[in-house]
């Protein structure tokens, strides 16, 4: 354990020493919190595995009835255990663990509040931050937009951890499933982690798109108009396999 990971847990004991609200799961709950968690790790360890984020940046997040596992502050997701359980009650008070939460938890919550999201992951991706510093809102050069809800706004830019930048976030998300936080990152969410990673991998890549079509000189990417994105919509309904 290094001393960082250490100091988190030290800080959190002495925290919860004061109390906190939320009441802890039941124990029959236990085995799936577990298994959640198992996920949540395995995708948070994606996110760097893929470069979506660097170091501890970006946190994940996924809701088990009222329960909402998030990784802790400070702590790289190579070093978590299911020992390092964190869970938090929709009212933020910690219910599950000894590790502080992600800085981030008010975002987390205000998705989980405002949306019926199941799970949110949230990272530093390159492409998809570039992007966030130069339009309001990532142009249409693909059809996978409508996947999100329609274009991606970018969300005005709040220091992080605060309330003004989880309500920033919130409003970018009205109708969406994903957005941009200018000079901050990319945030998704879906009615699974699977749903919600895939949903932050595809954002990049349209990032990514848009920034190489849009640097070739003397050229104009050319942009789905509001009528090609709703078709594809119409369309995306019936893709992959039913029932």
């Amino acid at each position: 354990m290094t001393e960082r990971h250490r100091d988190a847990r030290d800080g959190h004991e002495h925290q919860g020493a004061t109390g906190g609200a939320g009441e802890p799961p039941p124990a029959e709950d236990r085995d799936t919190l577990r298994r959640a968690w198992a996920e949540l790790v395995s995708t948070a360890r994606r996110t760097v595995a893929d470069g979506l984020v660097v170091g501890t940046s970006g946190n994940v997040s996924v809701r088990v009835g009222d329960t909402v596992l998030v990784t802790p502050t400070g702590v790289p997701y190579d070093r978590l255990t299911p020992d390092d359980l964190v869970g938090v009650g929709l009212d933020g008070g910690q219910v599950l663990g000894t590790l502080r939460p992600t800085s981030e938890l008010p975002m987390h919550l205000a998705v989980y509040r405002g949306t019926e999201a199941r799970a949110v992951v949230h990272t530093h991706a390159p492409h998809a931050t570039a992007v966030s510093l130069l339009v309001p809102e990532l142009p249409l050069v693909h059809y996978m937009a409508a996947a999100m809800g329609g274009p991606v706004r970018v969300a005005p830019y709040a220091a992080y951890g605060t309330p003004e930048l989880a309500t920033n976030t919130l409003r970018a998300l009205d109708g969406r499933t994903a957005c941009l936080l200018r000079n901050h990152g990319t945030i998704a969410h879906g009615a699974s982690l699977d749903q919600a990673y895939d949903r932050t991998a595809q954002l990049e890549w349209m990032c990514r798109v848009w920034l190489l079509a849009s640097s070739v000189p003397g050229l104009t990417p050319a942009l789905l108009s509001p009528e090609q994105l709703a078709d594809a919509g119409e369309r995306l309904r019936g893709y992959g396999q039913q029932g």
